[in-house]
Order: structure tokens, then C-alpha cells, then sequence
């Protein structure tokens, strides 16, 4: 899993069948100090969350698997709403 901020929605009159009903988030990618990492992406909530939310995301079959709708067109999927986080930056080698 993956930690992004939700930056925008993405509405789509015309897409694949198994994504009707599906809400669709752009999340910004964020590394552990909640700066931008990488490029937005569209992913699929199942948790209901809102615009500038932290959340936890996953890729692949495992997003798939979170939308229970596994033979669908789905590329990452919103998994969890962060309320905290504590990072023990003295722990990290870098």
C-alpha cells in the first residue's frame, strides 16, 4: 500500500461497464513527510473520501480485489482514510 492526498474527482459519463457506480479520485502520491512523490493517479474509493484526505491506496490484482470487482479495468484502488500518523524519522536509514 501507498499513501496519496486526494486532489480532484474525475467524471465520466462513457466508461467501461465494471466501473459504473465506481467513484473515481485523483490522488497525488505522498511520501513520508506528505510532500508530492510522483505523478497523480486515478484510483477507485471504497472508503468514501474527500478531497485533500490523506489515504492509503493499493495497485494491481490487490485494488481489484478491494472493489470487489475483480475482472474490472482498475488500476489502484482507496483502501483507507489516514486520521494520524507518527513517524519516528530517527528510525529510518537513509
Amino acid at each position: 500500500m501507498q499513501l496519496g492526498r486526494v486532489i480532484g474527482t474525475v467524471v465520466a459519463t462513457r466508461k467501461s461497464e465494471s466501473l459504473v457506480g465506481s467513484k473515481l479520485l485523483i490522488t497525488q502520491p505522498i511520501d513520508i513527510d506528505s510532500k508530492p512523490s510522483g505523478k497523480p493517479i486515478i484510483a477507485v474509493d471504497t472508503v468514501g473520501a474527500g478531497i485533500g484526505e490523506i489515504v492509503f491506496y493499493a495497485t494491481g490484482t490487490a485494488s481489484r480485489n478491494a472493489a470487489d470487482k475483480k475482472n474490472a479495468a482498475i488500476d489502484a484502488a482507496i483502501v483507507g482514510i489516514v486520521d494520524n500518523m507518527d513517524v519516528y524519522k530517527e528510525l529510518i536509514d537513509e
